[in-house]
């Protein structure tokens, strides 16, 4: 069965600026906004835009993003025909290779896209947090007539050097593209949100792999290739809320706007473009008489008898009587012992905070979303001993010993 359009979503990336974060897991299987995941965003939004053939291409530390994924039934993804499928990097006859840039991972799966026959691919970063109907991006791709359409945004001009930068004509045809431009002329980033005529592409991939000075990336080589020879390229405007959360500082200030939908952007509860994600199989929320709970969200599983402030519990942590919880993002099976204080930080899975233990600190100025400033980070399955401090800029990979600080 032919299909319209098939959606290849990169998701092999370290994310090694988080650290901690991703010591045994890629950066989009990094939990995000109370019980989803950094790729539920991409795939939902795939589900609602109508896409349902979804290529998923991992290599770093696979085994988190491969088992969450599964067949694909959370995002209705798991079709006789199509649907979801994970495609990491393998042996050929002649050889194996790592996935070496954007395009040259596109490229070793040729093969999988020309399953569907499709008339366009849509690439996808699997690494943002963002709501789009790609089905309307799709549409004015077709309209324009172009051999390839990049999302686009504005963004302050202080930070277009972070970017591949576009500058466009009247009529929004890419004019010139620079990828992470030291002096950019434009404030137009590119969203690494690509749609391209099936034909086309696989003829500029082909024609990419076999250069050999090529880094077989798409905002370096295949985007300019492509502008160098005059096909029409498209930029669609996106206005909605996006964010790269590639840093402790972006992730920590992401899961804090999920707590603001009406002022941030992101809104979660949203019935008509919902994010769907796996179910942990939890039962509810236990809240207990000595609780106090104000602007946070709690997920499935948790008990919470302390105190939680302006934070993010995951399914099953547990927040114990005369524990403070504050400005906090607490990720699954996490548990606050009595009397510790867990403040303006991140920390991940199945972390022990023991008794009367410090981590984080609230800033001088108080709660500034804007502005994360420091951003304690613990990881995964670490042990706080008894009252042991982190302090603020501290990212603690290794058990902390009773009475013993870290900074």
């Amino acid at each position: 069965m032919k299909k319209e359009c098939v959606a290849m979503l990169l998701a092999g990336g370290q994310g090694s600026r988080l650290y901690v974060l991703t010591g045994n897991m890629a950066k989009p299987a990094v939990p995000f906004g109370g019980k989803s995941r950094i790729i539920d965003f991409p795939l939902s939004n795939c589900t609602n835009s109508g896409i349902d053939t979804v290529g998923v291409l991992t290599q770093y530390r696979p085994l988190e993003l491969n088992g969450y994924i599964g067949s694909g039934q959370p995002w209705e993804l798991d079709r006789m025909y199509g649907g979801v499928h994970i495609l990491p990097p393998y042996q050929s006859a002649t050889g194996a290779v790592w996935y070496k840039g954007t395009a040259n991972a596109i490229y070793q799966n040729m093969g999988f896209v020309d399953l569907y026959d499709p008339e366009y691919v849509l690439v996808l970063s699997g690494d943002h947090i963002y709501k789009m109907d790609y089905s309307d991006m799709l549409r004015r791709h077709k309209e324009a007539g172009a051999a390839c359409t990049i999302s686009v945004m504005e963004v302050p001009w202080e930070e277009a050097s972070r970017f591949g930068i576009m500058s466009v004509d009247g009529e929004d045809n890419i004019t010139e593209f620079a990828e992470k431009p030291r002096e950019p002329k434009s404030n137009l980033a590119s969203m690494g949100i690509y749609i391209f005529n099936w034909d086309i592409l696989k003829k500029y991939l082909t024609e990419d792999e076999a250069d050999p000075n090529s880094e077989n990336d798409f905002g370096k080589n295949v985007i300019p290739n492509l502008l160098k020879d005059g096909r029409r390229m498209y930029a669609y405007h996106f206005s909605g809320y996006w964010k790269d959360v590639g840093t402790i500082g972006s992730l920590w200030q992401a899961n804090m706007e999920v707590l603001d939908p009406k002022h941030s952007g992101i809104n979660l509860f949203d019935e008509n473009w919902k994010i769907y994600s796996r179910n942990t199989g939890r039962p509810c929320q236990q809240i207990g008489s000595d609780a106090t709970i104000v602007n946070s969200m709690v997920s499935e599983g948790c008990k919470v008898n302390g105190t939680v402030n302006n934070s993010i519990l995951f399914p099953g942590a547990v927040v114990e009587k005369g524990a403070t919880v504050e400005a906090a993002v607490v990720m699954g099976g996490t548990v606050i012992k009595a009397g510790a204080s867990v403040k303006h930080c991140i920390v991940a899975e199945n972390v022990t905070i023991e008794e009367g233990a410090t981590v984080g600190a609230m800033p001088e100025g108080g709660l500034n979303i804007a502005e994360p400033g420091d951003v304690a980070t613990v990881g995964s399955g670490v042990v706080i001993g008894k009252g042991a401090t982190v302090g603020p800029k501290a990212m603690v990979s290794s058990d902390v010993k009773d009475g013993e600080e870290q900074w």
